[in-house]
Parts: C-alpha cells; structure tokens; sequence
C-alpha cells in the first residue's frame, strides 16, 4: 500500500523538517506515504507553536537570524501541508500517546489515528522505510 514510510522519532525541529519535507514532496508527487511520530517528535507535530520553534537559536544554531525567521515559517507550513495532503497518512505511535498522557480524541482530531509501531511496520512492507 505504501512506497514511503518515516517514523518521526526525533525532537529536533530540522530533522523534522527533513522526514515531513520527504513524506511532503514524495505524496505531493503521487506516491502513498505514511507516518509515524513517535515521542518528542509527536510532540513537535502536535505544537501549535511549531513554527516558533524554528526560530529559537537553541533549536537551530546553524541558521542565520534571517534564515530562522523562513524556516520557522516554512516548518509551521510544511507540518499543516503533511496533514492536509492526500495520499499522505500520519499517525501517532501508541505508546508515545499513552506513556505522554495525550488524549486519542486529541490525536484523531488532527492525524490520521493512532498506531502502533508492529502494526505501522506491517502496513508499510516493502516501503522504502527511513528514521528520522
């Protein structure tokens, strides 16, 4: 079913950036993707503040003051892209939602549901399958 499949592990706000903008681009060019985020990166997916933290030095001392501003704003665009977009599911793992105590009625309002890690390896066989 899908050809691209990416666990959102990590807390990091560019390499978020780097696993939404593969699943973005991959579903936008017509291949059914799916994703899996999973604690800090759950966390990172379900903040309305998202863009924000893209602007933080802490978060991304690479970037130029300038360069924060246009990735702030570009995550907070990618993020709400990968969960309007067809042919591109996102899930929360459901361990991750238990274990940080967030409601499944919270999480079905905005993702595609919650999975767990077993089922979301089965429904993405023979996807290309990436960490980030």
């Amino acid at each position: 079913m899908y050809r691209v499949a990416v666990v959102l592990s990590s807390g990091e706000v560019e390499r978020l950036y780097s696993g939404l903008s593969l699943l973005v681009s991959s579903a936008a060019d017509g291949t059914p993707c799916a994703g899996l985020a999973t604690f800090r990166g759950l966390g990172l997916v379900l903040d309305p503040d998202l863009g924000r933290r893209g602007e933080v030095p802490e978060a991304t001392p690479g970037l130029s003051w300038a360069g924060r501003e246009a990735f702030g704003r570009s995550l907070g665009e990618l993020r709400d892209t990968a969960l309007a977009l067809e042919g591109l599911d996102l899930y929360a793992c459901a361990a991750s939602v238990e274990t940080m105590g967030i409601a499944e009625e919270d999480i079905r309002a905005l993702l595609d549901g919650v999975m767990s890690m077993p089922r979301f390896l089965r429904a993405a066989e023979g996807a290309q399958l990436l960490f980030v």
